[in-house]
């Protein structure tokens, strides 16, 4: 593999086995970057946030002496990160694996050589199955240079080239429609239209005539035939926001579209053929919905040949700065501001918030620092005077709260009469403020399935803050 100043870094996901340590120490000897995982859950959870070279995976055969291992869900989920399988020197296993999508298979004990020139191999099958021809990814503020948005860049340039479906999932606010318009702009389907679909903002008796259009006389005020949007993409690209608020019943609808590429038009009576590129964003946890019957199991599955995970703002600091710099520009000139700067210390301040919005929130809040600014400059004083307006107002009680009589009990023995107007809802802030914080360590720790270090990278914090975090609210 050579050494880490001749080569560009490799980095790989080592999930579970008895000999990982091993394996690990093998790895780095190589140099290289070598994220750990328990086991295969916790390695799909890391995928979703990061991106790997290759992931070795561990397979084993069972007490009973079946194979058990997840090669195929994770080659499906990922199918741009190759998956090495692990284990035991048993042909069974090995043929096992190797069918359900691994690249390779090491048999333990491995030697230092062997291992690397595994990892090489897979490495380099993937550059060149991935690669495509380099072009710049246009009509979209794809804004920052951290590592994380450098492998959301590297994956649109992936799938772009292709016809398969895509699922954009991410945090609201993340820039699931961005990344989607990306897609189009890189794909060879740029010069034709880029439609979008806003499933959850299109009442359901109203979809399926926005989406496959009607005849002359379908229904009553139905004067002329009116194309949909699948007819008006043709060639191009038909873009589905948060397809997880679609019904039931067009998710039938939605389903033959994807599938069959054949939709029909209200009060028509001829199958129509459908020449169009799917793409689909939800920040909802499809998984979750699937299992309680509220998504169908066949269009998550038609969805889900690529998935496309957009990382949190909290998880990419470095990139506010540019987000910053970049809205700042254009929205001073629309509020005919050209001279308004933004100082360090603000700037600071803005890269320490969690924005819980993500880039849509940033975005919103910058626009207001732009039409309330004073003066030339906005300052630290300025974003703060706006955190803490939007801090006081969320935490206000409503109007009826605050006219709920509340009777502490030393007043009910000093006078019947005595009625104080302190309304339940409002506490102390730094007890508010340490009950979120707690939700958000048992939440982040429950997601990562135990896993500190990636509980951590969730919250956007190191390690280390996050035990001494955990060991303030005594969560073991």
């Amino acid at each position: 593999m050579g050494t880490p100043a001749d080569r560009e870094k490799t980095s790989v996901l080592l999930a579970g086995g008895r000999e990982q340590e091993v394996l690990a120490r093998l790895l780095a000897a190589e140099g290289v970057e070598v994220t750990l995982a328990g086991n295969a859950g916790e390695a799909a959870e890391i995928l979703k946030v990061m991106l790997f070279d290759a992931v070795l995976l561990f397979v084993e055969r069972s007490e009973d002496g079946a194979v058990t291992h997840p090669v195929t869900e994770l080659s499906q989920r990922w199918p741009d990160v190759p998956v090495i399988a692990w284990g035991a020197d048993d042909a069974v296993v090995e043929r096992l694996a190797l069918a359900g999508g691994a690249v390779s298979f090491v048999a333990i004990p491995v030697s230092r050589a062997e291992l690397a020139r595994a990892v090489e191999a897979a490495r380099s099958r993937n550059r060149a199955v991935s690669a495509v021809p380099a072009r710049p990814i246009v009509g979209a503020k794809l804004l920052g240079e951290s590592p994380l948005l450098g492998a959301v860049r590297d994956k649109i340039a992936r799938v772009a080239a292709g016809r398969a479906t895509v699922l954009v999932r991410g945090e609201t606010g993340t820039g699931k429609e961005v990344v989607a318009r990306a897609i189009h702009a890189h794909s060879g389907r740029h010069a034709a239209p880029f439609l979008v679909v806003q499933a959850a903002a299109v009442p359901d008796t109203l979809l399926e005539s926005e989406l496959f259009g009607y005849e002359k006389g379908a229904f009553t005020g139905a004067t002329t035939r009116k194309p949909g949007r699948v007819e008006l993409a043709e060639g191009g690209t038909l873009f589905f926001d948060e397809i997880g608020d679609v019904s039931p019943a067009m998710q039938v609808k939605l389903l033959r579209l994807i599938q069959e590429r054949e939709y029909d038009r209200l009060g028509g009576t001829r199958t129509q053929r459908a020449d169009v590129r799917i793409l689909a964003a939800t920040h909802r946890d499809l998984e979750d919905m699937t299992a309680r019957g509220a998504f169908r199991e066949d269009l998550f599955y038609r969805l889900n040949v690529v998935t496309l995970w957009l990382p949190p703002l909290r998880a990419r600091r470095e990139d506010i700065a540019a987000i910053v710099q970049h809205y700042l520009e254009v929205l001073r000139v629309e509020n005919d501001k050209p001279e308004l700067t933004l100082d360090d210390a603000a700037l600071r301040l803005l890269q320490a918030q969690r924005w819980p919005g993500n880039v849509r929130q940033l975005v919103n809040f910058i626009e207001r620092l732009v039409v309330l600014a004073r003066g030339g400059v906005i300052g630290a004083d300025d974003v703060r005077h706006d955190l803490d307006e939007q801090l006081e107002f969320l935490t206000q009680a409503s109007a009826l709260e605050a006219r709920v009589p509340i009777v502490a009990p030393l007043e009910e023995a000093e006078s019947n009469a005595k009625v104080s107007f302190v309304s339940s809802a409002v506490r102390p802030l730094r007890e508010d403020l340490r009950r979120a914080e707690q939700r958000a360590l048992v939440k982040a720790l429950r997601s990562a399935r135990g896993n500190r270090a990636l509980a951590a990278r969730m919250l956007g914090i190191s390690r280390r803050t996050l035990y001494t975090k955990l060991e303030e609210h005594e969560i073991s």
